[in-house]
């Protein structure tokens, strides 16, 4: 039976707080798209997305009139093309990105995401290919992501890729200057890259994933801070379950739409991704939720286990919600897109150092950061290697995306537009760690990996 309270309260939260479901994305299998010849290649990959995701963007505006739920993002992620394109030369991984291109326009979808190598103890000659044409891919489209995954806690960390990779990003950087290097928006380095994230920039179709599949990405922050405000200065375990009765609420609704859509679609449902993902709108704001617990502004001293309470709250209250959670599911705090996050950037309480601390504890990792356009390869490449660290050591998954803006420094900022918001330009350590990253090789596995 439905309680009209609890449809009051979803609709305030639709209303007023900016719930809203954040992505759809479907899965797609390449597999069967192989062949040696390019052409054939480019279209059987080419027929196979818009075969499979035709009616994605209708059912997913269906289900908004029908629910009355916003879902913001239709998406799709493929498995990672390195593997599809394994005979390719970067020119021709450069043309298959422009293939997927087509496709997003022609199915008017947000993003494809799986332009995408996995490296964390080698690389195959394709993912090498495929890191090469990175920057030219992304410079050539404007809907596809790009995700390298250097290390897992099994593996260790690939410090050749992470290397390549902080020079990957400074030529992304200087290809879309015209654009506050927005390129580099779309291209993010993992560590235990999970193999069913719908978010971007970051989503892949696994390997041991269906040959199709739906994954939804629910968002709350605004619903989460105003149910904080309303519970006052109650105590860490009250205010811990009001976090998680909410968080179920929240996930309900991406179970509902997950649910509905993968049967419409006559498509396997994958999970549910309980992340808190933030915008530059107001009232949607993880750091929001933060200072509602009683800190004076992100990134002030408590942020990092207030951070930690909420994530695991929302972990907690959203598996009651779901039988298949997934993806990342917690608290994103991507520093353009959190309005919160911004205006904290902005007046110095939130440093990159701070940051860091916080990913200890949070879902991903460095996210949508500005930083100098001249930073050097190797002090991007110090950044990847710490926070990939991070989640070597602690069994999960970091990421970072940071974005060198060509020609800007400290004390301005970079305007990406949209979702993506805008970033000040965050201060760096001046010192160099060249000779570090020069070392090359691979970083060992943590003891703690050798549980067979």
């Amino acid at each position: 039976m439905l309680n009209t309270n609890d449809i009051l309260e979803t609709i305030n939260m639709i209303q007023k707080e900016h719930l809203d479901v954040r992505t759809v994305t479907m899965g797609i299998s390449l597999f069967d798209c192989i062949s040696d010849d390019p052409a054939r290649l480019e279209e059987k990959i080419y027929d196979k997305i818009t075969r499979s995701a035709k009616n994605l963007v209708s059912v997913c505006e269906d289900l908004e009139r029908t629910y009355g739920i916003p879902i913001v993002n239709k998406r799709i992620s493929v498995t990672p093309i390195s593997y599809i394109g394994a005979g390719l030369s970067p020119d021709g991984f450069v043309r298959l990105a422009k293939v997927l291109e087509r496709a997003a326009c022609e199915l008017g979808v947000n993003f494809i995401g799986g332009f995408s190598a996995h490296v964390q103890k080698g690389a195959i000659k394709g993912a090498t290919n495929l890191i090469e044409a990175i920057p030219e891919a992304l410079t050539e489209t404007t809907h596809i992501c790009s995700s390298v995954n250097v290390a897992t806690t099994k593996a260790g960390i690939n410090m050749d890729a992470v290397k390549r990779m902080g020079e990957i990003i400074k030529e992304t950087a200087y290809l879309t200057r015209d654009k506050d290097s927005i390129g580099c928006a779309k291209l993010v380095v993992f560590a235990n890259i999970p193999e069913d994230n719908p978010f971007m920039a970051g989503a892949v179709h696994g390997m041991g994933e269906p040959d199709t599949v739906i994954n939804v990405g629910v968002s709350g922050p605004g619903v989460v801070a105003a149910a904080i405000k309303e519970a006052g200065d109650c105590d860490f375990s009250a205010l811990a379950e009001t976090v998680k009765r909410i968080a179920f609420k929240i996930t309900r609704v991406g179970q509902l739409i997950a649910a509905e859509a993968a049967r419409r679609l006559g498509t396997p449902y994958g999970i549910v991704d309980l992340s808190l993902a933030p915008t530059p709108a107001a009232g949607d704001s993880v750091a929001e939720i933060l200072e509602n617990m009683g800190l004076e502004r992100c990134g002030t001293h408590g942020t990092t286990a207030a951070l930690a309470l909420l994530n695991d709250a929302v972990k907690k209250g959203g598996v009651m919600a779901s039988n298949h959670v997934g993806g990342l599911s917690g608290a994103f705090i991507p520093v353009s897109e959190d309005k919160g996050m911004i205006e904290a950037a902005e007046c110095g309480t939130l440093t990159l150092e701070k940051l860091e601390a916080m990913t200890a504890v949070c879902s991903v990792g460095l996210d949508m950061i500005a930083i100098p356009g001249d930073t050097p390869a190797s002090t991007i490449s110090g950044i990847i290697a710490d926070e990939i660290s991070i989640g070597v050591v602690n069994t999960k998954t970091t990421a970072v995306r940071v974005i060198p803006v060509w020609g800007k420094g400290v004390g301005e900022s970079a305007e990406f537009g949209g979702l993506l918001g805008y970033a000040p330009i965050m201060p760096l350590k001046g010192e160099s760690c060249q000779r570090f990253i020069d070392r090359g090789g691979r970083i060992p596995a943590p003891i703690h990996s050798l549980k067979n």
